[in-house]
C-alpha cells in the first residue's frame, strides 16, 4: 500500500514498531534502548565517560547546596553521555555508508566530535563552578 501524499511506502508496512501501542510498544521501544545503551558500551570513550558517570552523578548530591544546583551538575554529566552516544550513532551510520575516506564523512565525524568536546568542556566548566563556590568561597 501506498501513501499518497509523498508516495513512499507506507511505514507501518515497513516497520512493525509502528504498529505497536500501548504498554507493548513502551516494552519494544524499552529494549531498543537498552540495546543502544550496549551498543554504545562498546565504545571506549562511552565506557570512560559512564565509570565517571559513576563518581560525578552521586558526588552531585554533596556538591550542589539546592536541588537546582546539583540537578544541573548531574545533568551536565548525563548531557556527555547523551551526546557520546549521538556521535557513535553518527559514526556508525557513516560507516556503514562505506569505509573509503571522503571530505563529507570526515566532515560529520568531526563535527560529532566536536559535540562532544564542547559538552565535555561545559561539564569540567559547571563542575569547577561549583566545586569553587563549595570549598573557595
Amino acid at each position: 500500500m501506498q501513501n499518497s501524499i509523498d508516495n513512499h511506502p507506507d511505514p507501518a508496512l515497513v516497520n512493525p514498531q509502528k504498529q505497536r501501542t500501548g504498554l507493548r510498544r513502551i516494552l519494544h521501544a524499552t529494549r531498543y534502548s537498552w540495546a543502544g545503551l550496549l551498543a554504545g558500551w562498546n565504545e571506549a570513550a562511552f565506557r570512560q565517560e559512564c565509570l565517571l558517570a559513576i563518581v560525578l552523578l552521586p558526588a552531585s548530591l554533596f556538591v550542589g547546596r539546592t536541588w537546582v544546583e546539583s540537578a544541573v551538575l548531574a545533568a551536565s554529566v548525563i548531557a556527555v553521555l547523551v551526546v557520546e552516544l549521538l556521535n557513535t550513532a553518527v559514526e556508525s551510520a557513516v560507516d556503514r555508508v562505506g569505509p573509503e575516506w571522503h571530505k563529507l564523512s570526515k566532515r560529520a565525524k568531526d563535527i560529532g566530535s566536536a559535540a562532544v568536546l564542547l559538552t565535555l568542556l561545559l561539564c569540567a566548566a559547571i563542575w569547577c563552578a561549583a566545586l569553587w563556590e563549595l570549598f573557595l568561597r
